[in-house]
């Protein structure tokens, strides 16, 4: 069985200094996957148990962009700054997760159909014959063994996040809510992630659910 463990060969590792503080940017080429990650570590992580990390995956659209359909740039944005506010933590940035794994060509034509058609998240992939979930999230886990880290508490609204690191070994001491504030544009996105992807989002209960926007990302 090949070695899938992340070796020195395949990191990078320097200072890279941001608006927020100065973070230790890892980056690594994953056996597995073939893609080059990127982990952002501040203060000590190592041989720590209960670090505060984020996974996160890829999003052209909404890192970059700040697109109002989905949630997700805020959600990178709020877990950087929960990650020094803490004082220390991980955030492990996932390439080739665009669109939950379809690639950013295949999202945008998603996003057609949920915008002229009011297919939600998941329609609107099935429709093109589009897997729904292909993620997998072992790279994350490789890179946090890599940086030793003992044991996380997971800032996640999903499920199936904790456990698909736990199967690959990485201990989930808890699970830290992100919630992102609602809005015309991002609430029917949401709503298919709670009631068709079994994420925790309560705070949708406030919005009121006759304001539907476009279907999200």
């Amino acid at each position: 069985m090949p070695d899938l463990s992340i070796s020195g060969e395949d990191v990078a590792e320097a200072d890279l200094v941001t608006r927020r503080g100065t973070f230790r940017s890892v980056a690594f080429r994953d056996p597995l996957d073939g893609h080059e990650h990127l982990a952002l570590v501040f203060g000590e992580t190592r041989m720590r148990e209960n670090v505060l990390v984020r996974v996160h995956s890829e999003c052209v659209t909404g890192d970059i962009f700040d697109a109002m359909r989905c949630e997700c740039g805020d959600q990178l944005n709020a877990a950087l700054d929960a990650i020094v506010q803490a004082g220390s933590g991980v955030l492990v940035y996932l390439r080739g997760h665009e669109g939950r794994g379809i690639g950013l060509v295949a999202k945008v034509r998603t996003h057609v159909l949920q915008d002229d058609d009011g297919l939600d998240t998941v329609d609107s992939a099935t429709a093109l014959d589009l897997p729904v979930d292909t993620r997998d999230f072992g790279a994350a886990a490789r890179v946090l063994k890599y940086l030793q880290v003992r044991s996380i508490r997971l800032m996640s609204n999903n499920s199936d996040k904790i456990h698909a690191l736990e199967s690959h070994g990485i201990e989930v001491s808890a699970r830290v809510p992100l919630l992102m504030q609602v809005n015309d544009h991002n609430l029917r996105y949401l709503i298919a992630k709670r009631d068709r992807l079994g994420h925790h989002l309560p705070h949708l209960d406030a919005f009121p659910h006759g304001r539907l926007g476009t279907a999200g990302a």
